[in-house]
């Protein structure tokens, strides 16, 4: 295999930036800028959107939640470097472990508060004891 096509072969895997192989600090320093960037714009435009009237406000939740989830993809790219590279498997499967715990233990959470009211004593009852 010659140097092109080496190299050819070697791009042509799946990586973050910041994370290539052979890349100068320079350019990482570049690519974690990039990311801070992103990170400040979006954090800055959440607080517009959240402070003024520009949406209609129905929408507004859902557009919070639209800048969040852009928010989450640049962390895991830019600074955790999490990819679907061969490379990154282990990284990827422990992201969706931790997911799904967070979801567990929020629907859990959500369940449980829903369901108290059939556990707890009616307010004007309280359990009197015989002597």
């Amino acid at each position: 295999m010659n140097q092109h096509e080496h190299s050819v072969t070697h791009h042509s895997a799946d990586h973050a930036p910041g994370d290539e192989p052979g890349e100068s600090s320079g350019h990482s320093l570049r690519n974690a800028n990039l990311g801070l960037g992103f990170s400040v714009l979006l954090t800055a435009a959440s607080f517009l959107l959240a402070g003024s009237d520009v949406l209609y406000a129905p929408t507004l939740p859902v557009a919070l939640i639209v800048l969040a989830i852009a928010q989450m993809g640049v962390q895991l790219v830019f600074f955790l470097h999490i990819t679907t590279g061969p490379d990154n498997t282990n990284n990827v499967l422990a992201l969706v472990f931790g997911i799904l715990v967070v979801f567990l233990i929020v629907a859990g959470s959500i369940w449980i508060m829903a369901n108290m009211h059939h556990n707890m004593h009616p307010t004007g009852e309280m359990p009197s004891m015989q002597p």
